[in-house]
């Protein structure tokens, strides 16, 4: 069995981490004018954003191009040693390329470089050496300089990275709150995750329908609307006068205090019901019809349309469900 010293491992754990963080913030304090004018770059693309990297800076490029292309700003990853044999052809002439490379002298983007001069496409260059060929050929330089990596011979990209990393999420949260970018379109990329729910299910997606809506109409007697209850299980039915416009709403409570009060189930529906009762607009987004419940402490309500017609039925937990997975 191997005797572990948990104290060294916890000091090796704690360097890392100071190191990382004294070099992200010299970046802080040497962040100038330079992300301006690569901002201004994105912001006047018409095209898409091509950001390329290779080896630990292609996983970050990977991730610097999700998170622009999740908040407003098109964007794609392409390796630079396929872009040499083919996928170039990704890229035109309205784009804009991103360039990661610590070193600043990755062979397979240097070589791609005049290709991109010549076509007149913009260049944003993410590294660490500001004399590099790379910095000289870019349009605009991002400087992610550090004077030391947390890896105790030099080699592993660890504090270079974080800077990669953090210089890419200072230009996407840049951009997107200049531009205003919405929660909701933000959820319109993110359409199977619960923000996505929450912000894109209507109550219509949700709502009950066809034999599934509680409903009887006006003049029924107790005992039908009851019947109803028991036949939907919704714990509510709708009551509809003549053009299905809801009138009221009768619940398991109201027949429980009903029956207690030693009323007859023989006596009209009209003079049971609760009036208007509540009813949900069928355009509401999921989230808001769900706190409307909460907030009413009611577990069901029927749906209707701009003119108070019933068009479905839903319960808390029908939104509950679609709100929160």
């Amino acid at each position: 069995m191997v005797i572990v010293n948990d104290a060294l491992l916890l000091e090796f754990a704690k360097e890392t981490l100071e190191i990382e963080i004294n070099e992200a913030q010299r970046m802080l304090d040497r962040l100038d004018e330079s992300i301006v004018f690569a901002c201004h770059i994105l912001l006047n693309c018409t095209g898409k954003v091509a950001v390329s990297g290779i080896g630990k800076s292609g996983h970050i490029g990977k991730k610097i191009a999700a998170s622009l292309a999740s908040t407003g700003t098109p964007a794609f990853f392409v390796h630079p040693a396929e872009a040499l044999h083919g996928d170039l052809g990704m890229i035109g002439a309205k784009d804009v390329v991103i360039f990661i490379s610590y070193s600043g002298r990755a062979c397979e983007i240097i070589t791609l470089m005049p290709f991109l001069v010549e076509s007149g496409i913009p260049v944003v260059a993410f590294t660490g050496d500001i004399s590099s060929p790379l910095a000289k050929g870019a349009t605009c330089v991002l400087n992610i300089k550090i004077k030391r990596e947390a890896c105790p011979m030099q080699l592993v990209p660890t504090s270079s990275a974080v800077n990669t990393l953090m210089m890419g999420d200072a230009l996407t949260m840049a951009l997107m709150r200049y531009r205003g970018f919405s929660l909701e379109q933000f959820a319109r990329s993110h359409p199977g995750g619960r923000l996505g729910a929450q912000l894109l299910n209507c109550v219509h997606h949700l709502m009950r329908t066809g034999e599934h809506i509680s409903k009887v109409f006006g003049g029924v007697t107790v005992m039908d609307a009851m019947f109803e209850l028991s036949r939907t299980g919704l714990g509510l039915t709708a009551v509809c006068d003549n053009h299905i416009r809801v009138i009221g709403v009768f619940t398991d409570g109201d027949l429980r205090r009903w029956i207690v009060k030693g009323k007859s189930l023989d006596d009209p529906i009209d003079i049971a019901m609760t009036k208007p009762g509540y009813s949900i607009p069928k355009e509401w987004r999921a989230s808001v019809a769900l706190k409307a419940l909460y907030r009413r402490k009611i577990a069901a309500a029927p749906v209707v349309d701009k003119v108070g017609k019933l068009v479905g039925s839903i319960n808390i937990h029908d939104l509950h469900q679609a709100t929160t997975e």
